[in-house]
């Protein structure tokens, strides 16, 4: 009720002389609508947001957890940490983009200083922790802090561009094992790492080493570099609504400028996750060699990225430009009606 959000603010701004923020509630139709409402009354900020309706869960017995009294009932409560970030970052980034400029003390699902730099991003002026706090302790907030501070001087590195917050890029590896040489560099194909085609790529990759001088002396450097910023460091008010350009309604996007899957055989640990995936849920785009195990994306992919979801091997799936048109298959044409027999 956003006469309601307004009516409450005007009258705690005539009561008090300190600034106050409305916590807002993810439960309701539209939240910008409340925002502008709570702004409206008089409101310095707002909080968003607050936790989300949810029912926790329900034993094979029926009787839900937690369960209160002899009758074991139980009712609707407020689900907060990381499970509702999603949600929170929707909120933040919405209210952020309508009302530019307009202070959010965001909340829900601040676990780490890189889920805190997610909320900044999205446009909130200040980050609020409170589930993270009730795990551990108090501590992590200055666990926070740091990582914060190192984030921020990662973006001023340009020899660490490539890395994703604290995360380095991820090495081509098999099973955490670094790859060198590329197989298919040594022997012109992919082969997968289960029964005979293992035993075939350790004995190829061997003889290849047999070819190679691995004796031969070469100058052990043990330092590490010393990287030093090559512009100055941001800050955090640096940070603040950095991703509101690039979030907005569908229609904004693009939809010429597509992607598709690439996978990349020599991390692949041929799970068939990917094959699975598209094949029940989306659009049969990956087949999968029935004796090497080895998926290979199709011309029908459409760029969905569920295969990249469920892939177990960091990066072994990338996203990259379509290079050729695209035409959906969608069965009949339109206008056609099918035939039964």
């Amino acid at each position: 009720d956003t006469e309601l959000v307004s009516n409450i603010c005007r009258w705690v701004r005539q009561a008090v002389k300190i600034p106050f923020f409305a916590k807002l509630t993810p439960n309701v139709t539209e939240i910008v609508d409340i925002a502008k409402a709570a702004k409206e009354g008089g409101a310095d900020g707002v909080t968003a947001t607050n936790t989300v309706s949810g029912l926790m869960g329900l034993k094979g017995s029926s009787v839900a957890w937690p369960a209160v009294g002899k009758e074991q009932k139980t009712t609707y409560g407020g689900v907060s940490g990381n499970a509702i970030r999603p949600i929170a970052l929707r909120a933040v980034s919405a209210i952020a983009n309508s009302l530019p400029g307009f202070p959010i003390l965001a909340t829900g699902g601040i676990d780490s200083s890189e889920a805190a730099l997610q909320f900044l991003h999205a446009g909130a002026t200040v980050v609020q922790v409170c589930s993270a706090i009730h795990n551990q302790d108090f501590t992590v907030v200055q666990d926070y802090l740091t990582g914060l501070q190192a984030m921020l001087y990662l973006q001023a590195v340009d020899e660490l561009r490539d890395w994703d917050g604290q995360s380095p890029p991820t090495a081509k590896h098999q099973q955490g094992k670094v790859i060198t040489p590329k197989i298919k560099d040594v022997i012109g194909k992919s082969l997968p790492s289960f029964g005979p085609y293992l035993k075939e790529k350790e004995q190829r990759v061997a003889n290849y080493k047999k070819t190679i001088e691995v004796l031969e002396e070469q100058p052990l450097d043990i330092s590490r570099p010393v990287y030093k910023p090559s512009k100055p460091i941001p800050s955090v008010k640096d940070m603040i609504g950095r991703a509101l350009p690039r979030v907005g309604a569908y229609n904004d996007l693009d939809n010429t400028d597509q992607v598709v899957a690439i996978i990349d055989e020599d991390m692949c640990i041929n799970c068939g996750k990917c094959y699975m995936t598209c094949n029940d849920s989306g659009y049969q785009a990956i087949t999968f060699d029935p004796l090497s195990h080895l998926p290979h994306v199709t011309e029908d992919c459409t760029g969905c990225t569920l295969c990249v979801s469920v892939c177990p091997i960091i990066d072994c799936i990338k996203m990259v430009s379509r290079t050729t048109p695209y035409q959906p298959r969608r069965g009949l044409p339109l206008g056609v009606a099918p035939v039964y027999a």
